[in-house]
């Protein structure tokens, strides 16, 4: 590969045209890396690199971000980012035909080189796999086991999706039923309603051994 191309090869190479070279040497868009003109009639070398780095310009363009943003966001990252020397040709580009971004090593993180501020972005698809995940944790019931006197039973909090907080139920006393705003509530209000049913049993059973 050749090490340096002059203005007429890089024009048919790129499609910018010779007098869009000599502007956006002079306004310091795109500057020839290996030979700077040095007047009218002189000749510009450029590198490969040049080349990508007026490629991109020439995009950006074509994509309806104007040569003063284009100016604006290389001045931005040449002072904030001396590391990156050929900032069209380094850097990843990303833009709506108004706004200029550009793409991080963080795929969440986003700099907006317009305004100098990063800015974040995420994968929707991530975010909604999470949540169906949350969701499809929150409908497994879970069981909790509770105290009533000196006895163990074992309560069945399900989550209510629609108004929020708990319904629970007593797996050895299906009638106890209870609900509450949290878990312990749910849990508290199940041990009232557990004492309910037990003393309810004693006195159905009381009145059966009077009855005979």
């Amino acid at each position: 590969m050749p090490t340096g191309f002059g203005a007429k090869v890089v024009k048919d190479i790129t499609g910018v045209s010779r007098m869009q070279l000599q502007h956006w040497d002079r306004t310091a868009i795109v500057r020839p890396s290996i030979r700077i003109g040095a007047g009218k009639g002189s000749r510009r070398e450029y590198s490969f690199k040049d080349l990508v780095q007026l490629k991109v310009a020439k995009r950006l363009r074509e994509e309806g971000i104007s040569l003063q943003k284009i100016r604006k966001a290389l001045e931005y990252l040449r002072k904030n980012f001396p590391d990156v020397k050929a900032p069209l040709a380094e850097l990843r580009f990303l833009t709506n035909g108004v706004d200029l971004f550009i793409l991080t090593k963080d795929p969440e993180v986003i700099l907006d080189a317009l305004k100098g501020q990063f800015v974040f972005s995420f994968a929707l698809g991530e975010l909604i796999a999470g949540l169906k995940g949350s969701v499809k944790n929150l409908e497994i019931p879970r069981e909790e086991k509770i105290l009533v006197g000196d006895k163990a039973f074992t309560a069945i909090l399900t989550p209510d999706l629609e108004d929020g907080g708990y319904t629970v139920t007593c797996r050895e006393i299906p009638a106890a039923i209870s609900q509450g705003e949290t878990m312990q509530e749910a849990l508290d209000n199940l041990q009232d309603a557990i004492k309910l049913c037990v003393e309810a049993e004693a006195e159905l059973k009381g009145a059966r051994v009077r009855a005979r």
